[in-house]
C-alpha cells in the first residue's frame, strides 16, 4: 500500500503513524533509533506490505502491471489502491472527510519532522504542499505519483503507459482493491490492537 492507506491504517495514533509513514526511509537496525511505538508503527507498516503482496486480489492487480513494469509492478498497484481509498465512500464518506483526514495527518505528523530520516522530511514538504493524501483521489494526482516513482526508480523511464493500463482496466483494478481492502483492514486493525 501506499501513503494514504499507511496513515488510514494507523488509525489516528500519531506515533503508529510516524512508524508507518517513514517505515520505507528506515534500514536495518536503525529502527531502534526510535521510541517503542515508532518501532511498533515500522513493524505495522511491514506487515501491511506483506499482507498486501500475499493477497490474491493484489496478485491479480500486479498481472495488469507485469508486461510493462515487471518486479515494480507492485509500486504502481499500491498508488492505485490508494486512488480507490481515497474515492471508497465506505471509508471516507465525502470529499470533506478525506481533505479533513489529509489535513490531520500532516498536523500529526509535523512534530516529528526533527526525528524522522531526512529523506522523509525533505519529501513530508512535497507531500504537506502538494496536498497529495487528498489528491490521489484525482487522475492528476495518480499520474504525479506515477511520475515521482519512475523518477525514483533506477531502470523505468515513462510513465504513461501505467495510467493508459489504469484507463483500460479500471474497472478490474477497482474490483481487485473491493476484494482486498477490506481484507487489509481487518488485518491491520488486529495487528493494531496488538500493540496497543
Amino acid at each position: 500500500m501506499n501513503f494514504l492507506a499507511h496513515a488510514w491504517l494507523s488509525f489516528k495514533a500519531p506515533d503508529i503513524l510516524v512508524g508507518n509513514m517513514i517505515s520505507d526511509f528506515v534500514k536495518g537496525k536503525k529502527k531502534y533509533d526510535y521510541a517503542k511505538k515508532i518501532q511498533q508503527g515500522i513493524s505495522l507498516h511491514r506487515s501491511i506490505d506483506q499482507f498486501t503482496d500475499s493477497h490474491a486480489a493484489t496478485q491479480k492487480a500486479k498481472s495488469f502491471f507485469k508486461a510493462e513494469y515487471r518486479l515494480y509492478s507492485g509500486a504502481f498497484v499500491d498508488v492505485v489502491y490508494d486512488h480507490y481509498l481515497a474515492n471508497d465512500e465506505h471509508e471516507f464518506r465525502n470529499e470533506r472527510e478525506l481533505a479533513s483526514f489529509a489535513q490531520e495527518t500532516y498536523g500529526m505528523l509535523t512534530p516529528y519532522m526533527n526525528i524522522v530520516p531526512d529523506k522523509f522530511q525533505a519529501m513530508f514538504g512535497y507531500m504537506k504542499r502538494q496536498n497529495w493524501l487528498y489528491n490521489y483521489r484525482l487522475r492528476e494526482g495518480i499520474n504525479n505519483s506515477f511520475e515521482g516513482l519512475v523518477r525514483r526508480a533506477a531502470h523505468l523511464h515513462d510513465s504513461s503507459p501505467a495510467m493508459a493500463i489504469l484507463d483500460r482496466h479500471y474497472l478490474e483494478l477497482e474490483n481487485c482493491y473491493s476484494l482486498f481492502f477490506p481484507d487489509l483492514k481487518q488485518f491491520a486493525h488486529k495487528e493494531f490492537l496488538t500493540l496497543m
